[in-house]
């Protein structure tokens, strides 16, 4: 028996996933290894306009299993129940997934990983070179797929490969009414009290430098959807890390969502036997009261937080320097004897302009070499500070267009960042 299956709390993805990899083994049979997200329940519910063939695990003799396709996940703690068959010596495991290594892998003899937006967009290319075609029906479960996984196509983890198997997918039928219709859906009253909660016990933390925000709460029935809740408590405080610890039921599910490499949280959620992105991940844990998760949560954050990048961590010394009383001819040599495209102009120790190679050129191009430095240096220009925030330094050298950026303390120079220094520590 060939069995196509994904992780416990199955999204779009994994089902858009599961339908792609059904083309190229048409002999399997679909099952889900557990619980799936609310969303995609109520799709299978109220969708009149598809007829998925699922099986239901507790239907599947596991020992019969053969081959085991996993789409969207390759840890073993994420596929409930089908962990069971990995012990077979006859078993033949292939993996399509785009979530990035972890600890608890699983290999199989054929592996396609690459780092996408969504799992379907890797299985979309290989039906597409294999000359397989899809129906429209299916062309909208798997742009539902793409669009979930990446924020309709505006999430940082959003590759080329993605927009061009959602323009794909548009040409084979895709319908937006119907995205539309399950992406956008309003909020249920449990959801909005949820929310209301979650918001109201934000907490900022700081760890490293780094601000996190955790927010909890305590429900006493299963409330669908809590990574849309994430998202829009994310948004409306304009978050960069945001970790939300639900209790429902005998449960506790944790989501995070980052815009920090500083902060990854697929590797905290790894820590509570969960995955995902380094900028979206999720785990449920069992046995676990709230405070312990809340406090092991901490801990974890504490070890794994890596220390804010600041503008010490990018700047280069010592900085060649020249004095403004000196000519052109003498800032041309040292430009070009040291291979380098700005000079910093000090005077009495202090920053006071920038001269570039491109001004000096033209200068003595126009006969000008013997006018000074302080003639011509440019006096328009940001500084920072060695503890300036990473993220600053980057605005300036690209969002501002300057290339070559003093590191100033206690008004003396003590290093610079250039255009190159920032591209290598990226």
């Amino acid at each position: 028996m060939e069995v196509i299956t994904t992780h416990i709390n199955a999204d779009f993805d994994s089902l858009a996933s599961m339908l792609a990899a059904k083309k190229l083994y048409p002999n399997a049979v679909l099952v889900f290894p557990g619980s799936q997200e609310r969303s995609l329940r109520d799709f299978f519910i109220h969708s009149t306009l598809y007829a998925f063939e699922v099986e239901r695990i507790k239907n599947i003799d596991l020992q019969e299993v053969k081959r085991l396709i996993l789409v969207d996940t390759r840890q073993i703690s994420r596929i409930g129940k089908f962990s069971e068959v990995l012990s077979k010596p006859d078993l033949e495991i292939h993996i399509y997934d785009h979530h990035p290594p972890s600890s608890e892998d699983l290999h199989g003899s054929l592996e396609v990983i690459s780092e996408v937006g969504a799992t379907v967009t890797l299985l979309l290319d290989i039906l597409q070179k294999k000359g397989i075609d899809i129906t429209s029906d299916e062309a909208t479960v798997m742009m539902l797929g793409i669009y979930e996984d990446t924020g309709n196509l505006t999430f940082p983890s959003t590759k080329e490969e993605d927009f061009r198997a959602a323009g794909y997918l548009f040409r084979k039928g895709a319908n937006l009414n119907i995205l539309s219709n399950v992406i956008t859906k309003e909020l249920t009253a449990e959801q909005i009290f949820l929310l209301n909660d979650l918001i109201q016990s934000a907490t900022r933390y700081n760890f490293h430098g780094i601000d996190v925000v955790i927010a909890e709460a305590s429900v006493d029935r299963y409330v669908g959807d809590i990574a849309v809740l994430v998202h829009k408590l994310k948004d409306m405080e304009n978050l960069d890390v945001l970790l939300v610890l639900v209790r429902m039921e005998d449960r506790i599910y944790l989501i995070g969502r980052s815009r920090l490499e500083e902060v990854n949280v697929s590797e905290i959620a790894s820590e509570f036997g969960g995955g995902g992105h380094p900028t979206a991940a999720s785990a449920t844990v069992k046995g676990m009261a709230l405070i312990e998760a809340h406090d092991r949560l901490i801990k974890t954050l504490k070890e794994m937080v890596k220390p804010k990048k600041v503008a010490r961590d990018a700047m280069v010394y010592p900085v060649k320097t020249i004095e403004p009383e000196r000519t052109l001819e003498e800032a041309g040599e040292i430009l070009t004897r040291y291979n380098l495209n700005i000079l910093t102009v000090l005077q009495n120790e202090k920053v006071i302009g920038l001269i570039s190679k491109q001004v000096v050129e033209k200068a003595e191009y126009h006969g000008l070499k013997s006018s000074l430095v302080k003639e011509y240096m440019t006096t328009e220009f940001s500084m920072v500070s060695p503890d300036t925030p990473f993220s600053r330094v980057q605005a300036l050298i690209i969002g501002q267009n300057q290339s070559f950026l003093p590191v100033v303390e206690k008004d003396r120079l003590v290093g610079a960042i250039s255009l190159g220094d920032l591209m290598r520590i990226l």
